[in-house]
């Protein structure tokens, strides 16, 4: 079976970006335009170099999870000189895969098309027409319509300017002739680069086929140079996955304003309103709906959940029929069980809640474990830090805690128990009894009111 190693370039410094940040550690969809390269390379091959150069430890630190063969290239003198940097004479891969740093769109189907249709001992390249071209590598091609060259856009004569096809850089070699090519390679051009694009005519000497394939879409090849261009990949990798969304049955009310920076399984009957964010791994039940401004982070959304506008939910799991929000937000350790109410500007962290239970509004219930048909009053807070160790609070079946009030954790709430509006409870309230903890009301003779002037 042919072996295969892959190189991707992203050494460069990416000046127009103008950012102090590596160009390819700038984000599409949530995720470095490099690791989704990455990405799309581990689909086909498992051994990886990158060549690296600008803020190599930073590029080096971002992507350290990954298993990567990591290539220093101390100075930019071009594509052919970056990938003899990855390429030693000892290489055992059969065949060598060049991806960009900087093409984050490129699909693993583009992938497997060129290496189907390129043989152990063949070059494949990746080329597409554009009908304004400028600025790019040229296709030449013979009479018989057959590759023999690529020339750079500063080195091409007024015809070759003419030619739409264009080279994307994405190339797959033939090691044991690639080792050989580039020992050959010369910077006697306008550049004074070693371009690896001269090659090909090295290629067409020693009468090595080559073959071409075309992309899916012009964006899957498009380098990013630019913050427009960046954000312009950006809408067209959004909307490429809302159309994929509505396809398999989710409502999309504005599917230009729907943002995806992670991964998203949806059951058929989801309804997503506009401006939503959906950030790490996420899973939403059937007939659940989301309103609109909403942020879901790596959690889970059960069935015929609804979500009013403006919740953040992170790291959290809410049961089928619950319902959240608007302005609620769910901190990471939340979990509601079925049919569990959260309103408006209620907060919760590291909360168990069980099925029934009520949280309407106002509140904030952290490192806390309730249970079912509890009703939490508004402005109820459970107390669970003494500024240096966090403490439980635990709320038993079917209490009922009133408005105002404050619960000291550690402190257990007996199954039915009521606590009376305003209190401050600091030790355990006894169950199916009312629990009381108040000031006594006083009223100040002889107090006048503040007067103005």
């Amino acid at each position: 079976m042919t072996t295969l190693k892959t190189v991707i370039l992203a050494a460069g410094q990416g000046t127009r970006m103008r950012s102090r940040i590596p160009k390819v550690l700038h984000k599409l969809a949530g995720k470095p335009m490099l690791e989704r390269v990455i990405e799309a390379a581990q689909t086909i091959s498992h051994a990886i170099s990158i060549v690296y150069g600008y803020q190599g430890d930073t590029v080096k630190a971002a992507l350290s999870s990954y298993d990567i063969d990591w290539v220093h290239q101390a100075e930019q003198l071009g594509t052919g000189h970056a990938v003899k940097q990855a390429v030693s004479e000892s290489e055992k891969a059969d065949q060598i895969l060049v991806l960009l740093g900087d093409t984050p769109l490129i699909t693993s189907q583009t992938l497997n098309d060129l290496r189907e249709k390129t043989a152990k001992n063949e070059v494949g390249i990746v080329t597409i027409h554009l009908e304004n071209p400028y600025g790019l590598g040229r296709i030449l091609r013979d009479n018989n319509n057959h590759i023999v060259g690529i020339v750079e856009e500063k080195d091409a004569t007024d015809e070759q300017k003419k030619i739409t096809e264009i080279n994307t850089g994405i190339m797959l070699l033939p090691t044991q002739h690639l080792k050989q090519w580039l020992a050959k390679l010369k910077n006697n051009n306008a550049q004074k680069e070693y371009y690896l694009t001269d090659i090909f005519a090295m290629a067409v000497a020693e009468k090595v086929a080559i073959k071409n394939v075309s992309p899916q879409f012009v964006e899957e090849v498009m380098g990013i140079n630019t913050r427009v261009q960046l954000a312009h990949l950006e809408r067209v990798y959004q909307q490429r996955v809302a159309e994929q969304l509505m396809l398999s049955g989710v409502t999309l009310l504005d599917p230009s304003r729907f943002d995806l920076r992670g991964t998203l399984t949806c059951a058929e009957d989801v309804t997503i309103d506009v401006n939503v964010i959906v950030e790490g791994n996420v899973s939403i039940g059937r007939g659940t709906s989301i309103g609109a401004n909403t942020i879901l982070k790596n959690c889970t959304i059960g069935e015929n959940v609804v979500i009013e506008p403006n919740v953040v939910i992170d790291d959290s799991t809410v049961g089928n029929y619950c319902t959240i929000g608007p302005f609620a937000r769910l901190r990471p350790g939340t979990q509601l069980a079925e049919k569990v109410k959260v309103g408006n500007f209620v907060e919760t962290k590291k909360a168990i809640v069980g099925e029934g239970s009520k949280l309407p509004h106002l509140s904030y219930i952290g490192d806390a474990d309730i249970g079912k048909h509890v009703n939490i009053g508004a402005g109820t807070i459970t107390c669970n830090y003494d500024g240096v160790n966090k403490f439980k609070t635990t709320i038993n079946d079917g209490a009922f805690i009133g408005s105002d009030s404050q619960l000291v954790a550690p402190v257990t709430i007996g199954e039915g128990a009521y606590i009376g509006a305003g209190s401050t409870i600091t030790k355990d309230a006894p169950a199916h009894k009312l629990t009381i903890s108040r000031a006594k009301q006083i009223t100040i003779e002889g107090w006048q009111p503040p007067k103005k002037g």
